[in-house]
């Protein structure tokens, strides 16, 4: 890392995925904003295991659909963060006509939203700091596109169009800006599969199995240490050869 004392936001970290991207920047002694919007108890399972690595932790709370709370939210932050990670995501399964104009917002402003202005705010810290990261985490259906999940898919890609603009924006600034882009992975978004299904799916990728969350933390902390200080507008691809 740049600097050991800069401090990480992860956004959604009550999610399978940002658990374990929160766990594995705690094992590496980042100081970490855990953001959440419901799930506090999860929150509070990490802020334990942060305070038994000895790293400071700050919970905070915050409906990121709104630009208005992404604001509020990083007043509250006494220091602010020099490494970001998009997590927060919801999804949808269904027809596209069955998509009615509020579930369409409430995905655009969440998976697109969010990330566009979580970053916005964070940007003049690391403008003025000449560094930064930030990794936003797509999907698979973003790169490939999934029926059923059209409006997902939208969304998820084009937080990959948003990676390639923001990092040519930046970049002078040795500020990164890199998505990953995970395949099926164990938990969350899998859980509504039966045992059989999730079977028949990894019979479809080369590796033969899901996914796990720690495999996506693994890639997003890659893309933060000084040595990814070149990568950038890239995604990195999680789904065990499923698409290449």
């Amino acid at each position: 890392m740049e600097d050991k004392q800069a401090w990480a936001l992860v956004t959604g970290a009550s999610g399978e995925i940002g658990q374990a991207i929160a766990k594995k920047l705690a094992d590496e002694s980042i100081p970490l904003y855990l953001h959440y919007n419901k799930q506090v108890e999860k929150i509070n399972v990490l802020l334990s295991y942060c305070q038994k690595k000895d790293v400071p932790a700050i919970a905070l709370q915050a409906d990121l659909s709104q630009p208005e709370a992404v604001t509020s939210m990083f007043t509250q932050m006494p220091i602010k963060p020099l490494y970001i990670i998009n997590n927060a995501s919801i999804d949808h399964v269904g027809l596209v006509n069955d998509v009615t104009p509020a579930l369409f917002d409430e995905l655009v402003r969440v998976n697109m939203g969010s990330c566009f202005f979580v970053s916005q705010q964070g940007l003049p810290a690391m403008l003025q700091a000449r560094f930064g990261r930030i990794v936003t985490i797509s999907s698979i259906w973003g790169e490939t596109g999934a029926a059923c999940e059209v409006l997902y898919s939208m969304t998820k890609g084009a937080i990959l169009s948003f990676t390639k603009a923001l990092a040519k924006e930046v970049a002078l600034n040795h500020i990164t800006v890199n998505a990953v882009s995970p395949g099926a992975v164990s938990g969350g978004m899998m859980d509504r599969f039966t045992s059989e299904e999730k079977e028949d799916l990894c019979e479809e990728i080369p590796m033969g199995r899901l996914g796990q969350p720690e495999e996506v933390a693994a890639a997003v902390s890659f893309l933060l240490q000084k040595e990814a200080g070149y990568i950038t507008g890239q995604t990195v691809s999680v789904n065990g050869g499923w698409h290449m």
